[in-house]
């Protein structure tokens, strides 16, 4: 689908004032997120409309970024649809076994989290199992219903660098989990699934598996890995989960993490309070948060 904008961020003005923009970029690999953290100056152009992906419209309006926040809200988002196991080198790395079919579970939409907001992570996932995991997530446009392969990416507005975040004790401890790896709870807390720092239309991702996938902690590359990896590709993913099932405008789908969890190493380097976690995709940009034990 084709929507107003190119590339859309939601960002407070010097007026204190919340305004969705067209951020004002000089090439297609500028990173808004990379710019706000290095203290650059970003402007946008607003947009205006209350729906997205239906009404809007980009104004000659330029205001500058006083706060960058993440492209959607909680109220926009009824449901983030997440797979796991979907990069073979992660799928390796884990020792399982390739999938027949996508894994999916579900995050509710309280799991929204903004561009450098703080991750509360609640005591019952803080110690010895906080993870990361980078994502390339893909934003629904157009709802619809046991959509064909071929026509897939015509539902999709675009594209947002995410963190699933994780609590690996309740995913796989048996004490906790049982004698099946638990998802659902362990990835659905609030706040455990930030998106940033804009979202990206699909004028300018015409393929979304021609993307390089970074991810570091404090500086240091954990994840590093071509979305070419994917075992189901987006498409595929979108075929399968809307099979029989209504997929609303406005749902977020996670579609997997690349090798280089915290999980998967040797000596697991679990996330600690401060922590910070940048997701970066190419030609989406940098997504930070700070992990914050509380």
């Amino acid at each position: 689908m084709t929507v107003a904008w190119k590339r859309l961020i939601r960002f407070v003005a010097k007026d204190g004032k919340i305004y969705r923009g067209e951020p004002i970029v000089t090439d297609a690999e500028y990173d808004v997120g990379r710019q706000v953290l290095e203290g650059k100056t970003v402007k946008a152009k607003v947009i205006k409309g209350d729906n997205i992906f239906e009404d809007a419209a980009v104004t000659d309006e330029v205001l500058e970024v006083k706060t960058l926040l993440g492209p959607l809200t909680e109220d926009q988002v009824p449901i983030i649809k997440c797979v796991g196991l979907n990069y073979m080198k992660h799928i390796q790395e884990g020792g399982r076994t390739p999938p027949p079919y996508p894994s999916i579970f579900y995050k509710p939409r309280f799991s929204v989290a903004d561009f450098g907001e703080p991750i509360p992570i609640p005591r019952i996932a803080q110690e010895d199992q906080c993870d990361y995991e980078g994502e390339l997530c893909v934003v629904i446009g157009k709802t619809g219903k046991n959509i064909k392969e071929e026509d897939a990416l015509k539902y999709v507005a675009g594209y947002v660098s995410g963190n699933d975040v994780s609590a690996r004790t309740w995913q796989r401890n048996p004490a906790y989990a049982g004698g099946v790896p638990q998802w659902g709870f362990s990835k659905s807390f609030d706040k455990y699934a930030p998106l940033g720092p804009q979202l990206v239309s699909t004028q300018i991702i015409p393929d979304p598996a021609a993307l390089q996938l970074t991810t570091r902690v404090n500086g240091e590359v954990r994840q590093n890995t071509g979305t070419d990896d994917l075992l189901f590709n987006v498409p595929k993913i979108i075929a399968f989960i809307s099979q029989e099932t209504t997929l609303e405008q406005g749902t977020v789908i996670m579609t997997g993490t690349p090798s280089g969890v915290a999980m998967g190493m040797k000596e697991p380097k679990y996330l600690k309070n401060g922590d910070e976690v940048e997701v970066e995709i190419s030609q989406i940009g940098t997504l930070s948060n700070k992990m914050d034990f509380i």
